[in-house]
């Protein structure tokens, strides 16, 4: 009710601005300062600004006032005798903290040490209707931070410098990548097939060429093509869509980078990927020794400080959960092992043999690695776009780089037979006929892009959110998503 009654307050004071012939949402102001320099300047110094009102304290013929833009926040004061009374009241009656003011004025400290703006004039540059949340107390709700994220950034500080890192990372991202000879390209988000990744895609439908199209799911076969072209080394920056549930380190929607490099193998990119997180946390000015709460909610310690170590896939599997999948090689007798072993696999039954060892270093291995660690040595039937090692035919040249328990990086030496390629494709497509919805499905347009020669090439996968999740002391992805994917509210 309190609520409302604000509201239709609020709309009384918009109406009467307009009787005044103060146009309530004017088209522009020129700000030539940001609020933050109030606080940066000597006495005297001249400033004009504008932001929202945080806070309104009247006292007399006196009035003082938080001010707020993306630079920070600042005091301003308003005199009765140096706007003039007329102007003071309209301050006084009209304006509600939420609104949008100009103000032109002078430095100067209080008796109690705050720089703050003495505002000789000032102009109404925008009215808001409803109340801040909670009186600047901020949003509580962690879903009404994620639903209605603007108020989140208004009333967190820690909101706006979270956001502000990230920009930030992306942009250092970015320059390294320039910086290491690598060209930005961007590849189309409809695709004919959703391969790349082993992920169930969303299904749509063009109408104009009448076809089903899929949203993609990975960057990576487009990229490779380019390298067909003649590109050597390109890189990425977008979007991915899983059409997969939600937990802390998955989201539907999420950003990707992925690069491709000629000539390279999966150990140039082990190389790669140190010299990158070394350029960005010197170029971020983190510390390398960062404090992570782990999936059981402790705080863990995690040195970036490279070199990683490098842990044997099979080897790890064989120790945590006592099954060698280097000998087992069916996937009844690997389902039979791991029933025996008391494992518990939701959907097991449906899964094709690369699908169960992947979940079962899920369930086993993966939430027990704090890092960052690389993992190698992997099984072929986990990565069928992964090239075979000359040493065992049996295993594919591949990393991940773990940490936390999360999977930040993917890469590998790239498959550039296409007889090979074909072949692997078949095998993904009888493990999807048999139920396994995350088979990687085949593209016959980029074996067809392959039978024209590739070179050496070795790519590279980052999971962009999940890094800054942890970099930024989070432990779910939508805390450092503008506007996660939510479930509608009921209307009322």
């Amino acid at each position: 009710m309190e609520y409302q009654n604000e509201y239709q307050t609020r709309q009384q004071k918009l109406a009467k601005i307009k009787e005044l012939g103060i146009n309530p949402y004017p088209a522009r102001f020129a700000k030539k300062n940001q609020v933050s320099d109030i606080k940066n300047l000597t006495d005297g110094g001249k400033i004009v600004t504008a932001g929202r009102i945080l806070t309104i304290r009247i006292m007399g013929k006196l009035a003082f006032a938080h001010l707020q833009d993306w630079s920070g926040k600042a005091q301003v004061a308003i005199k009765s005798d140096e706007v003039g009374e007329e102007q003071f009241k309209l301050f006084q009656d009209l304006f509600d903290m939420g609104d949008f003011i100009g103000v032109t004025g002078e430095v100067f400290t209080t008796h109690k040490g705050e720089k703050t703006l003495l505002v000789k004039k000032f102009e109404f540059l925008g009215k808001a209707l409803r109340p801040l949340p909670e009186k600047w107390h901020g949003l509580k709700d962690e879903e009404a931070c994620y639903r209605q994220r603007y108020l989140d950034l208004i009333a967190s500080e820690e909101t706006r410098q979270r956001f502000k890192f990230r920009s930030n990372f992306i942009k250092a991202l970015r320059e390294f990548y320039w910086q290491e000879g690598f060209t930005e390209v961007e590849t189309q988000t409809l695709m004919h097939s959703p391969t790349g990744a082993s992920a169930k895609p969303y299904k749509t439908h063009n109408n104009g060429l009448d076809i089903d199209v899929f949203l993609r799911i990975s960057l990576e076969l487009p990229l490779k093509e380019l390298i067909v072209g003649g590109y050597e080394k390109v890189f990425e920056l977008g979007k991915v869509f899983r059409n997969e549930g939600f937990d802390p380190s998955h989201l539907p929607e999420h950003m990707s980078l992925e690069h491709y490099s000629a000539y390279w193998n999966f150990e140039d990119n082990m190389t790669f990927a140190e010299k990158m997180f070394d350029y960005l946390f010197a170029t971020l000015k983190l510390n390398k020794k960062i404090n992570i709460i782990g999936k059981d909610g402790k705080e863990r310690e995690v040195n970036f400080q490279t070199p990683w170590k490098r842990v044997d896939f099979v080897e790890m599997i064989k120790k945590d959960a006592g099954i060698d999948i280097e000998k087992i090689k069916e996937v009844k007798e690997l389902k039979k092992e791991i029933k025996n072993k008391k494992i518990e696999i939701e959907e097991i039954e449906h899964m094709g043999y690369g699908s169960l060892v992947d979940a079962l270093f899920k369930k086993i291995s993966r939430s027990n690695i704090v890092g960052p660690v690389f993992l190698y040595n992997y099984p072929v039937e986990l990565q069928p776009l992964a090239r075979r090692s000359d040493v065992d035919q049996s295993k594919v040249e591949q990393f991940q780089l773990l940490i936390n328990g999360w999977e930040i990086v993917k890469a590998y030496s790239e498959l550039v037979d296409p007889a090979d390629q074909a072949e692997r494709f078949k095998e993904q497509a009888e493990a999807a006929k048999k139920g396994d919805e995350e088979a990687q499905a085949g593209d016959d347009d980029y074996i067809l892009a392959m039978e024209y020669g590739m070179p050496p090439i070795s790519g590279f996968g980052l999971g962009v959110e999940r890094l800054i999740t942890l970099l930024t002391g989070q432990t779910n992805l939508r805390n450092v998503v503008l506007f996660p994917l939510m479930r509608p509210q009921e209307k009322v």
